[in-house]
C-alpha cells in the first residue's frame, strides 16, 4: 500500500517550537549486561494516551547458552505488548498460551483481573549467539475492564497493515492511524506504530487522536525546529499539525498515543489499577500463592518457579 502524500504537513519552525509539550529522557538501568531505558512513567508524564509503561530493551548481544529468564510474575489492570526489532522471546502464560514473540509481530495480553506470564530466551534460542532489541509497553485498562477475565491475541508481522512510500515504511501495531487499523482488539482508543524513515524522509503526526507521542529508537529526527536523537520521547500538544523529518542517517520511531484515561492510575510493581484497594487485593493474592484455587495461576508450561512479591 502506498503512502498518501496528502497526509504530509510541513515541518514547523519559529513559533511552532512550542508545539512540543514534554521531552522525556529515559532512565537507563543495567540488568547485568542487558540495558533497559524507561521512558514511561516519567516524573512529568505518567501516560501518553493509555500507554503507561514504555521500556526500550537492548540492543543486547548474548553469547551461545546465554539469554533472558523473566520468571512467571503477575499483572492486573493493564495490557502488554512486547514488540521486537531483533531476536525472539518465548511467552508462556496462565491462560495456557505458549507463543514465541518474533520481530514485527504482536502478542497482546490483556491482564484484566489477573494473569501470570513468563518471557524467556530458551530452547533453540540459546544454541547460537543472539541479538535482542525491542520495546515493551503496558496499556492501562479503562476502569470498566479492570475486573474482566484475562485474554490473549497474537498477530503475525504479515497480518499487520504496512504503509510504504516516499522513503518510509510504517507498520501499524495497535489501533487505527492514517486510515489503517491493526487486527488486534484493543481496549480503548489508541494507536501504536513502528516507522522506519530514510534520510530526509518526513512523517506526519496523526490528527485523529488526542494524545500523541514519538520515541526515537535509532537515528535522529527534527520537529518543531529542534533535533532529537535516539533515546528521546517527545509528547505533543493535541491538535497541532506537525511532521517529523529524519536526519542524515535516517531514523526509526515508535509513534504512540490515543484517548486519555478517565483519571490517573496507581502503579505498584507489575500492577496497574484505578484504586489502591485493587492493588492491595492483588498483592495479597500473589503473596498467598494458592496456584490451584486462588486468583492467580502459574503458566502450565512454566510453573517450577516464580518471582516472589517484593518487600516494598
Amino acid at each position: 500500500m502506498s503512502w498518501n502524500p496528502i497526509l504530509d504537513a510541513e515541518v514547523p519552525i519559529g513559533d511552532a517550537v512550542d508545539a512540543i509539550k514534554t521531552v522525556i529522557v529515559p532512565r537507563a538501568r543495567d540488568l547485568g549486561g542487558f540495558e533497559v531505558r524507561r521512558a514511561l512513567p516519567a516524573p512529568k508524564r505518567q501516560m501518553v494516551g493509555p500507554f503507561i509503561f514504555f521500556d526500550q530493551m537492548g540492543p543486547a548481544e548474548f553469547l551461545t547458552g546465554q539469554g533472558i529468564d523473566v520468571r512467571p510474575h503477575p499483572h492486573i489492570g493493564l495490557a502488554t505488548v512486547t514488540y521486537l526489532y531483533r531476536g525472539r522471546l518465548h511467552h508462556r502464560d496462565s491462560l495456557g498460551v505458549d507463543q514465541w514473540i518474533e520481530p514485527g509481530a504482536v502478542n497482546w495480553m490483556v491482564a484484566g483481573n489477573g494473569v501470570t506470564h513468563s518471557e524467556r530466551t530458551d530452547g533453540t534460542a540459546r544454541e547460537n549467539p543472539m541479538t535482542l532489541f525491542g520495546i515493551q509497553t503496558w496499556v492501562a485498562l479503562p476502569e470498566a475492564l479492570e475486573d474482566e477475565p484475562a485474554r490473549f491475541e497474537h498477530a503475525a508481522a504479515g497480518d499487520l497493515p504496512m504503509l510504504e512510500g516516499e522513503g518510509k515504511q510504517v507498520r501499524v501495531i495497535l489501533g487505527d492511524v492514517w486510515g489503517e487499523r491493526a487486527p488486534v482488539e484493543t481496549t480503548s482508543e489508541m494507536f501504536y506504530a513502528d516507522a522506519v524513515l530514510e534520510p530526509g524522509a518526513s512523517i506526519p503526526l496523526p490528527d485523529n487522536h488526542e494524545d500523541r507521542g514519538v520515541y526515537v529508537t535509532e537515528g535522529a529526527v527534527s520537529v518543531a525546529g529542534q533535533d532529537f536523537g535516539a533515546g528521546r520521547m517527545m509528547v505533543f500538544r493535541p491538535g497541532d499539525r506537525l511532521s517529523l523529518k529524519a536526519g542524515d542517517q535516517g531514523a526509526r520511531l515508535m509513534l504512540l498515543g490515543g484517548a486519555t484515561m478517565g483519571g490517573p492510575r496507581h502503579i505498584w510493581w507489575n500492577f496497574v489499577a484505578s484504586s489502591r484497594e485493587r492493588i492491595d487485593a492483588a498483592k495479597e493474592a500473589w503473596r498467598a500463592g494458592d496456584w490451584t484455587h486462588g486468583r492467580f495461576k502459574l503458566p502450565p508450561a512454566d510453573k517450577a518457579e516464580f518471582i516472589p512479591l517484593p518487600e516494598r
